[in-house]
């Protein structure tokens, strides 16, 4: 049972970070970058949206276990106060998923805890600019990660603070299906766009069309997680 609860509060919690308008923004200016300097070579634009992806999936991968390493280094300490940590994550879940719904309603470019900064994304552009292969998109997609943390790092960082119990090799198999999820927005839509079902433009106009109901779903499933496990349902 206790498999099934993590489960949904994992699946749930990528969910929502899988649609953070942040990653899509970034995605859609790499393959921009590629059109551009690539206009007949489509399957270019495949590769690069799927090695961005690669990279990103890798770099999260990564944090995952630094993050759960650390709790894991203060096991002796979670033990103690088990109950009050993991109703802090619930708190700062729901108070995360409660700022996504608030930029629904009053909408601020580069959002605290829900967007990009405003001042990282100039760098973010110069450092997309130099792209002009898959290989660059990969490599450079280590980087933005980065800079993608202080839009996406907090539902990664109550899943993982629940996932700690569980061990770092634990944990492993449970990050792994995370960063699937987390992804898998990037995949179709670097399929969508190769396979010539949309521009690059049109899903970049989407995303900014819909960027408030993108804040709102992700802000709602986050919330309901915390407060899931708030209540004792979780």
């Amino acid at each position: 049972m206790a498999d099934v609860f993590s489960f949904w509060k994992i699946t749930t919690l990528a969910l929502a970070d899988s649609v953070n308008p942040c990653e899509l923004a970034v995605l859609a200016m790499i393959l921009v970058e590629i059109l551009i300097k690539n206009p007949d070579k489509k399957r270019r634009v495949l590769f690069a949206g799927l090695a961005f992806s690669a990279a990103v999936f890798i770099g999260y991968l990564v944090y995952g276990l630094i993050i759960i390493q650390l709790f894991v280094s203060l096991a002796e300490f979670l033990r103690t106060y088990a109950s009050y940590i993991y109703k802090s994550l619930a708190v700062i879940a729901m108070i995360l998923g409660a700022l996504h719904i608030k930029d629904f309603f009053l909408y601020r470019k580069g959002s605290f805890a829900t967007e990009m900064p405003l001042f990282m994304r100039p760098k973010v552009k110069k450092i997309i600019s130099e792209i002009t292969s898959p290989r660059g998109a990969f490599l450079i997609g280590f980087i933005v990660t980065l800079f993608l943390l202080p839009c996406t790092i907090g539902p990664y960082i109550v899943a993982s603070g629940l996932l700690a119990e569980l061990g770092t090799l634990g944990a492993l198999p449970w990050l792994l299906y995370y960063n699937l999820i987390f992804v898998l927005p990037m995949l179709i839509i670097t399929l969508i766009v190769y396979f010539g079902l949309a521009k690059v433009d049109e899903v970049e106009g989407w995303k900014n069309k819909n960027i408030r109901r993108l804040h709102l779903v992700a802000g709602i499933l986050i919330f309901l997680v915390g407060l899931a496990i708030l209540a004792g349902w979780l």
